[in-house]
């Protein structure tokens, strides 16, 4: 039996609008009364999360800051945030490098210290709760730091997704998203903020199921025992997982999610 669901948002459950399916809500108070629990997973802040399934808040667990927490119940149940020494590291290189604008992702706020209007417009787009600071390195011993998220103008997986693994050691660099990319701790990732859910609901892989499109998705399809890949998912991924469904234009999670209820 089926006990969680957990769905990658953007470019998965999300179709190319960003707006939630219709019947995102319904289906997951269905599979609630069917003793499942959803979980949507994302590179996304956890209280920009909480806003956009306030309906349902009640009813789900959410894995924020690509595996970075998972809260449920009012509560965050797993953390798995960067020490202060390498947040400090990382930044340095960032800040080094022309075009890539570094905000600090904590439990409940994301900070930013650029003045640049249009880094700035992304992500008042993006979060929910931000604030801007005079230097990200006062922050470090004050608050908990998942990981720090790089804005990319010049398109993550061709510039910033090339210079930062090749300078930054010992620290996991991702690609998040067109121009997104996420620096954290290496072992943060959807996959094993899946595998702490699972333990805390007494779950096994078997009775997990997982949605994603992209390498950030990779670690929570491996922890799960039904894996689904969208057929807008990155070629790689496709490669690596045979269950491939509907695109996100086409609903594709909507509709395996019906099939399950």
């Amino acid at each position: 039996m089926i006990k969680i669901i957990a769905s990658d948002l953007d470019g998965t459950l999300l179709p190319p609008d960003k707006i939630l399916p219709a019947r995102t809500f319904e289906i997951i108070e269905k599979l609630y009364k069917k003793g499942i629990i959803f979980a949507p997973a994302s590179g996304r802040q956890l209280p920009n999360l909480l806003k956009l399934f306030a309906p349902v808040a009640d009813k789900i667990a959410v894995i924020a800051e690509n595996g970075g927490l998972v809260w449920y119940d009012g509560k965050i149940i797993y953390q798995n945030p960067t020490p202060p020494k390498d947040v400090k590291y990382a930044l340095d290189i960032i800040r080094a490098e022309k075009d890539l604008y570094p905000l600090l992702s904590c439990n409940d706020c994301a900070y930013y210290e650029n003045d640049y209007n249009d880094f700035i417009n992304v992500v008042n787009r993006s979060y929910s709760k931000i604030l801007k600071v005079d230097n990200l390195d006062d922050i470090l011993n004050k608050m908990t730091a998942l990981k720090i998220s790089v804005w990319d103008p010049l398109v993550s997986a061709t510039h910033g997704g090339v210079i930062l693994p090749q300078k930054i050691k010992g620290l996991r660099v991702a690609v998040s998203g067109y121009d997104w990319l996420d620096v954290c701790v290496a072992t943060a990732n959807k996959g094993e903020a899946l595998k702490a859910m699972a333990n805390y609901f007494n779950c096994s892989r078997e009775q997990c199921v997982a949605f994603g499109d992209h390498m950030n998705d990779l670690e929570m399809l491996q922890a799960c025992g039904k894996p689904y890949v969208t057929a807008n998912a990155f070629f790689e991924l496709k490669k690596m997982f045979t269950n491939v469904i509907d695109s996100n234009a086409e609903f594709g999670v909507i509709k395996k999610l019906e099939e399950f209820i």
